[in-house]
């Protein structure tokens, strides 16, 4: 039997396919786990999946299914919904608040889990950013009173919302936000066009447009995006992305209309790859991959950039990120039928229509960290 993880908004289990159960909430979230009860009750790791702007918790049916068929012992995953559709629009600081308490409910009722790993399309990757600043608890020692043998690493390392922090994925996220030279391509680069973009996106994508766009100045505060490359009062954005094992990002290298290819790999113009048509079989969109390793402040160096300020900022954002280590999965649909759809097939978003993107998930899944 084959039904859709999610339904009309009413509470319902159901199989999916190939043993593969879901458990729908009202509010349209769903846990999406083994139907095998011995797999589901030894499975400790907790998949967070985020969708982008105006998404909903379907955009990730296709990969939150194959996540648990293939790893259906291993993983537990949950299909945000707290930020669907329109309240995307309320802007990612905002958007980050609902997803770190959403992620502090999941844990709650699900006791047996020791692990969270976070999957983010498109802006969900910010607001999967600034949840784990909220989420992230500092390295405490717990329960040690008899002997420094009983120190143990697990209990001095930091955590997010108590969990080990493993993996930190993002696809087609704007890290480098959305404003400057080619970062949004359906604008075509043209100076004119983005500099109208940025005076009037806030009508259109409302408080998260000026996020995007690094227009806001919230009580004269940096804008949002600059903030969120350190620790910046309570929220620990940096100190949250450093706990994860590996942090990762998937790009389009073309026909992403929406996230440009250096905001989403985090890249200087200078920096991007030259690819070539891949001959994997397995992955045969995966056209780059790379290992970035993680640089100090005085290791960065500045390019020469022009008196301008938002180039300045973009170089900010850069230099910041790059303070933790990545690694860079470069992909390209060039050569599909819905390659002009690249933002969706991407994360496989429709599981007919952008079916073309299904090695990128497994590529993701033959490469998580357990």
């Amino acid at each position: 039997m084959e039904n859709s993880i999610l339904g009309n908004g009413t509470a319902n289990d159901g199989i999916i396919k190939n043993g593969v159960c879901s458990s729908e909430s009202v509010n349209g979230s769903c846990d999406v786990r083994s139907c095998k009860d011995s797999d589901s009750s030894s499975a400790d790791h907790l998949v967070i999946m985020v969708h982008g702007i105006l998404g909903s918790a379907s955009d990730w049916k296709f990969a939150a299914e194959q996540f648990v068929r293939m790893l259906p012992d291993k993983v537990i995953v949950h299909c945000s919904e707290r930020n669907m559709s329109r309240l995307t629009l309320d802007g990612v600081d905002v958007m980050g608040e609902r997803l770190a308490n959403e992620v502090l409910e999941v844990i709650e009722r699900k006791p047996n889990l020791r692990k969270i790993s976070l999957v983010a399309h498109s802006v969900g990757g910010l607001v999967a950013r600034y949840a784990i600043g909220r989420l992230y608890r500092s390295p405490q020692k717990e329960n040690v009173e008899d002997s420094a043998a009983e120190t143990r690493e697990e209990h001095v390392k930091a955590t997010i919302g108590g969990l080990e922090a493993i993996n930190f994925i993002t696809v087609a996220t704007p890290h480098l936000g959305s404003r400057g030279n080619k970062q949004v391509p359906f604008l075509f680069g043209v100076t004119a066009f983005e500099k109208a973009a940025g005076l009037v996106i806030h009508w259109i994508f409302k408080r998260t447009g000026r996020h995007l766009f690094l227009t806001d100045a919230d009580e004269g505060k940096p804008p949002l995006l600059k903030r969120m490359i350190e620790d910046y009062a309570d929220c620990f954005f940096m100190s949250a992305l450093r706990t994860f094992k590996r942090r990762v990002v998937y790009s389009n290298v073309g026909y992403d209309h929406i996230v440009g290819w250096r905001t989403s790999s985090i890249r200087r113009k200078n920096e991007l790859p030259k690819w070539e048509d891949n001959v994997n079989e397995k992955y045969p969109h995966i056209v780059y991959e790379e290992r970035c390793k993680a640089y100090d402040a005085e290791e960065c160096n500045l390019v020469s950039i022009e008196d301008n300020y938002f180039d300045k900022l973009e170089e900010e954002l850069v230099t910041g990120l790059s303070r933790v280590s990545w690694e860079k999965v470069d992909v390209s649909f060039h050569t599909c039928r819905q390659r002009f759809a690249a933002h969706s097939v991407i994360q496989v978003k429709d599981h007919t229509m952008h079916i073309e993107g299904a090695d990128v998930i497994q590529h993701m899944i033959d490469h998580f960290l357990l």
